[in-house]
């Protein structure tokens, strides 16, 4: 006999069922490598990229003037550090590697810091150069020292790719940026030179809205004014797809928990299995505290090979999809020395949950007498009635049972998988929804029509159009936390006939100078009704408001205001109209759009948060398939181990049945029963913890701003029920194949 950490309680480290554990947590750290490589590139993504791009922590745009003048008013700010000055002229086309855009935002820079990040090839060293974001040299192929053609400058050198996180890259904006140095193109020289954005990094942070303030009073006589805060600039970019980007993150630590679930069942489930193991070392003699440790250890570094390749792997599954999001976003992934360091936290996490789920059932195990362990796992002594019993599906479901920890174990399991599963269709259906759906947003118009406010009742009387009003929207910025953007929406007469997000509290607006405000902005500005609001148009005029109401709106990120039009139209009268258009039942939308062409309108569909965007949201789809497929591998692993655990213990009454003529199929109907039976409670489960506590957990984690129904339909449902019953089917055939290879003999003398 050795002692409690000796070389026999570590003898099963290459037997078959240790194999099975391993496989266990290779599935969950396959699941959680996943998982948190999504979490952790999309959370930090943008602090990464601004760091290295040594993003400016005030942004300002302004109408075009010479540098002198703006570096006059520029340098007077307190709490300055450095500044630096672009000239942005849109609408350039470029072409490249045989493809071409017609509308593109050309950056001259001067000297100073740059606020973007050369991530392949060199910064601008002068004339004849360019650089691309990184967004469209993927989707272009571009590489290092292609020849671009940039409006009349002609063919410049490609001399590299940059992340800019100022904003989004190509395709998520239909402008893509490229930048190219001021020397060589005849602009005038020093302080003439024209520019129309300003670059400013502050020495104090803390001190930053003392720089806005004092940012506003030299600004006067500068037209078009806007600024952007560094925090604001991530807003802006969170636009694209914060929601998604949130849910995502909120689901991995979903499925970190699903895993942490399914780790100890895997772990109880093999200590359960060895308890005839465990009456043979009580027997001789072993301590309950060294079969305890004896198991705990040996689990352990069980798990570390599987545990480590399983999460390298899941990082690595999930590192293309995640940087390609990021790509589009502007962001960077973490390098690969950081993702290492991050996952070293959930390696040691499985490695010792592992121990700890073995070697407490085996304590447990221990206390029980040895000649109860030696009897091995024969049929309880007083069987449950099942349904069916009688048949050979009643007689699986009734051996499955038998052990009613182990099987609520496994359902316990296999719920958590499916729940995750069921989540990440509903998630699916609501990005769809985000994409193509305008009622996701609370709009309940399909077409705007670029017309004056007045040709309204005009277009209402077009057939086939059911109601049409003047919408307007500006974009502005709180005047006390300029950071912070707000989009401003107004229409002529009762909004909520066109656009009617959920009130969370107080109500509606009625006067001229109330507004309903989104939970986002109210959460970010600390407003509730009766608060003020007061925001600073793009014109650089101030519009206050009475806040009325507080409603759940997605879009901007719940940061937008719906006032009346007339205190938005005194404040900035220069404001242009569309009108919203609201489709009758059965109206042909080609005809009602062929008629508003007809009256000098530009038609267009009030389409979803992305705006239909496809790359995009392929991107984002490419991912959910991703982790709904390793989610459907682990309840396949789930039932997989349940049924391998059953058909040791039962192994002598299944060669009974063997002898008595049963045939392979027969032992697979058997075992399809015993896998129902943990599959079919599992699902229902998984429906009811997926409505009513993940559905909800993961809209509060991602989005408190918004009312999200993460609730997959029912033809989703029905998928969910037919991957579970093939997955049943595949794991039951498998386990009958291995069954009817034993030799019956040798089985039966178990008994």
């Amino acid at each position: 006999m050795r002692g409690p950490l000796g070389l026999r309680p570590l003898a099963g480290l290459r037997s078959a069922r240790g194999a099975t554990a391993a496989l266990g947590v290779f599935a969950a750290a396959l699941m959680v490598g996943t998982a948190a490589t999504v979490g952790v590139s999309l959370s930090t993504g943008f602090d990464r990229a601004a760091e290295r791009a040594d993003l400016p922590d005030l942004v300002v745009r302004f109408h075009e003037r010479t540098r002198g003048d703006v570096d006059r008013r520029i340098a007077a700010l307190p709490n300055l550090e450095a500044r630096s000055y672009r000239l942005e002229v849109n609408d350039v086309p470029i072409r490249a590697r045989g493809q071409s855009r017609r509308r593109t935002a050309v950056e001259v820079v001067g000297r100073g810091r740059r606020g973007y990040a050369v991530v392949s090839g060199t910064d601008l060293r002068g004339p004849g150069e360019v650089l691309m974001e990184r967004g469209l040299a993927r989707a272009w192929e571009a590489r290092v020292g292609d020849r671009v053609r940039v409006g009349r400058l002609g063919a410049l050198r490609l001399a590299g790719i940059v992340v800019a996180p100022d904003d989004v890259a190509y395709p998520l904006i239909s402008r893509p940026r490229v930048w190219i140095s001021n020397t060589g193109l005849g602009l005038p020289p020093g302080d003439r030179a024209p520019v129309n954005s300003a670059l400013v990094w502050v020495r104090d942070r803390s001190r930053l809205d003392a720089t806005l303030v004092q940012a506003r009073a030299v600004g006067f006589g500068l037209r078009d004014l806007r600024y952007a805060t560094r925090n604001g600039l991530r807003v802006l970019v969170d636009r694209a797809a914060g929601i998604v980007i949130a849910l995502l993150v909120a689901f991995s630590l979903v499925a970190a928990g699903a895993a942490c679930l399914m780790l100890g069942a895997s772990a109880r489930a093999d200590v359960e299995s060895r308890l005839t193991e465990i009456g043979v070392m009580r027997a001789s003699g072993f301590s309950r505290r060294g079969l305890a440790s004896g198991f705990a250890v040996r689990a352990a570094l069980a798990a570390a090979g599987p545990a480590g390749l399983g999460l390298c792997l899941g990082a690595l599954i999930a590192h293309s999809p995640a940087g390609r999001l990021l790509d589009v976003l502007s962001e960077l992934p973490p390098s690969p020395r950081t993702l290492a360091g991050l996952l070293l936290v959930p390696f040691t996490g499985m490695v010792g949950l592992v121990a700890i789920t073995a070697g407490w059932p085996a304590w447990r195990a221990a206390s029980r007498p040895p000649a109860e362990l030696l009897r091995g796992g024969d049929l309880a002594p007083r069987p449950r009635r099942v349904p069916w019993s009688g048949t050979a599906a009643g007689l699986g479901v009734r051996i499955a049972t038998a052990r009613p920890v182990r099987w609520l174990a496994t359902v316990t399991v296999l719920a958590s998988a499916l729940a995750v599963l069921i989540l990440m269709l509903g998630l699916s259906s609501f990005l769809s929804g985000l994409q193509d759906d305008p009622g996701s947003l609370g709009r309940r118009y399909q077409l705007t029509a670029s017309l004056p406010a007045e040709r309204a009742p005009e277009v209402a009387r077009i057939p086939g159009v059911e109601a049409a009003q003047a919408r307007y929207e500006d974009e502005g910025f709180d005047s006390f936390e300029l950071g912070e953007p707000v989009k401003l929406i107004a229409f002529r007469g009762d909004h909520t006939e066109f656009e009617s997000a959920p009130l969370k509290s107080g109500r509606r607006i009625r006067g001229r100078a109330e507004a309903e405000v989104g939970l986002g902005l109210a959460d970010a500005l600390g407003l509730r009704v009766g608060s003020r609001l007061a925001v600073q148009l793009s014109a650089g005029r101030e519009a206050r408001f009475r806040v009325v109401g507080i409603v759940r709106a997605i879009d901007n990120d719940g940061r937008v205001a719906y006032v009346h039009p007339a205190r938005l139209l005194l404040a900035d009268p220069g404001i242009a109209s569309t009108v919203a258009v609201r489709l009758a039942a059965g109206a042909d939308r080609d005809a009602v759009e062929r008629r508003l062409e007809e009256l000098g309108a530009r038609p267009r569909s009030a389409a979803g948060i992305a705006g239909g965007n496809g790359r995009f949201l392929g991107i984002l789809a490419g991912l959910l398939r991703l982790v709904a497929g390793v989610n459907a591998l682990v309840c396949f692993y789930a039932l997989l181990q349940a049924l391998g655990v059953v058909a040791r213990e039962r192994r002598s009454t299944l060669a009974v049945l063997r002898a008595g003529g049963a045939s392979r199929r027969m032992l697979g109907v058997v075992l399809a029963g015993a896998s129902a039976a943990a599959a079919v409670p599992a699902l229902l489960v998984a429906l009811a913890v997926e409505r009513y506590l993940l559905g909800p957990l993961v809209a509060r984690l991602a989005a408190g701003y918004a009312s999200l129904p993460l609730r997959p339909g029912a033809a989703q449902l029905a998928l969910v029920a037919s991957v579970v019953g093939l997955l049943c089917a595949a794991a039951a055939a498998l386990t009958a194949r291995a069954i009817a290879r034993r030799v019956v003999a040798a089985d039966l003398r178990e008994r």
